[in-house]
């Protein structure tokens, strides 16, 4: 095997989806895994939707899931002069021609195939042939180029994924590879792309299938090596229907905003009609090291976002905790609540991570260390009754001279409960509503300890 080149190659005409992001993964892995080279192309030849908030969002999605990329970005709007150049040597080799139909000539032929009930497609009225007489040059008509496509034999690739497949090139008719503008379209760019970047194999979603005969029929047309090709079935959502950027999809940059790990996505999107055994969790090490392009799965894919909170939960449990307070950080000053530099966040992170299946819900748990909370009025009702505000009271004295680790906090509890004759629930309960505005949490000695002294004294002295 020659070195292995992947690509990936979103249209800049919205957020990353999931689904070009698990492309884009499957790409990345193979590439790293074979030892080989990994490009990103952007796809911007659509200028009317192509927009560069759009790119700015693929970038940053791809940084964030950490699928680095060896060249790239490459921009095909920056290309023009050499798809021209491409199409000016086809149209020279017999092998592309210009065409002059107008969108109402066009649209005229269709019908007028419906009603025959042919199936519709361009009908090679301008395609040169021996002994054939071509139309009269129309006045103010700017041509389109389209390639002659072979009108005889199968085109035939044994696709990564599929398996043999075998189309006539009948079923297909002479595709439009640059428009009257001069710009290239979709099935035309990436072939020279591909053919320039040297791309050994391409692996991207199945609606592709369809386009891959012409694609196939221009690198043979151009006298290119061909790529290997592999179609990945769809993504599902929750309704059974795909799972798109015009459909149902979020960003992947939206998971970041949601409190999701990128390791945990990457993992997550991989077992998405690919498998390792019953292996859920593994690193991205572990994944190049075991994605060599087989066990990849014929049948669509359903997302599960269910599943991915377990998979975020686990990674998050595992996490180091100075890196968990570095990603909650920005989230609690989002709330405008103000961390200092002194707060044990590292710590706080390491006792409430284990309850915890994103960010956002650990930023949840920790805001209450550093701005107001109010408990329901139910628990208010049941919890903090007159007896339990005057145990309290007490508990506040104890705690104001108490060391201030979870030993210390220990202690002052078990004295008040003692000289109150008192169990623990009949203490740490109420304590629990009034200063963390909620009935449970982990070990109280624990969660006290980690409080800015000052802001609990406030808090009990409320009782």
């Amino acid at each position: 095997m020659s070195q292995v080149r992947t690509r990936i190659a979103p249209s800049p005409t919205g957020f990353l989806h999931l689904g070009t992001a698990r492309t884009a993964l499957f790409s990345w892995a193979y590439a790293r895994h074979h030892g080989g080279q990994f490009v990103l192309r952007i796809e911007d030849t659509d200028v009317a939707r192509s927009t560069q908030d759009s790119v700015e969002q693929i970038l940053a999605s791809m940084h964030w899931l950490g699928l680095e990329y060896d060249e790239g970005p490459i921009y095909q709007m920056q290309r023009l002069e050499r798809y021209q150049a491409v199409a000016q040597e086809l149209i020279a080799a017999g092998k592309a021609y210009y065409c002059y139909c107008t969108p109402e000539e066009l649209n005229a032929m269709r019908e007028a195939q419906k009603a025959r009930g042919e199936k519709t497609g361009y009908d090679g009225r301008w395609r040169p042939a021996p002994g054939k007489t071509l139309p009269a040059i129309p006045e103010g008509v700017k041509p389109v180029i389209r390639f002659a496509n072979p009108e005889e034999g199968d085109v035939v690739w044994n696709d990564l994924v599929k398996g043999p497949i075998s189309i006539n090139n009948r079923e297909i008719d002479d595709l439009i590879i640059v428009r009257p503008d001069g710009v290239p379209t979709y099935n035309f760019a990436v072939v020279v792309d591909d053919w320039d970047m040297q791309i050994t194999h391409v692996f991207r979603g199945d609606e592709h299938v369809n386009n891959t005969p012409w694609q196939i029929n221009l690198f043979r047309a151009l006298g290119a090596p061909l790529p290997a090709f592999g179609h990945v079935p769809i993504i599902l959502g929750d309704d059974g229907l795909k799972l798109s950027k015009r459909r149902g999809a979020v960003s992947v940059t939206a998971y970041e905003e949601a409190g999701y790990l990128p390791e945990a996505m990457l993992n997550y999107l991989a077992r998405l009609g690919w498998s390792h055994g019953d292996d859920e969790i593994f690193s991205r090490e572990q994944l190049v090291v075991w994605f060599d392009g087989s066990h990849l799965t014929k049948s669509p894919a359903q997302w599960d976002a269910a599943k991915l909170e377990w998979v975020n939960g686990q990674y998050i449990k595992a996490a180091d905790d100075a890196r968990l307070a570095a990603l909650v950080k920005p989230r609690l000053q989002k709330r405008s609540l103000t961390v200092p530099d002194t707060a044990p966040l590292a710590a706080m992170c390491a006792l409430f991570k284990d309850r915890c299946n994103t960010l956002e819900v650990l930023a949840d748990w920790l805001a209450m260390f550093f701005g107001p909370v109010q408990a329901s009025e139910a628990d208010q009702a049941q919890h903090l009754t007159e007896g339990a505000r005057a145990v309290l009271q007490e508990l506040a004295t104890a705690l104001n001279e108490a060391e201030w680790t979870p030993a210390g906090v220990s202690a002052a509890m078990k004295a008040v409960l003692t000289a109150r004759g008192l169990k623990m629930p009949q203490l740490a309960i109420p304590l629990r509503v009034l200063v963390c505005g909620r009935s449970q949490t982990p070990a109280i000695d624990q969660v006290l300890a980690l409080f800015d002294r000052e802001i609990l004294m406030t808090r009990l002295q409320s009782a």
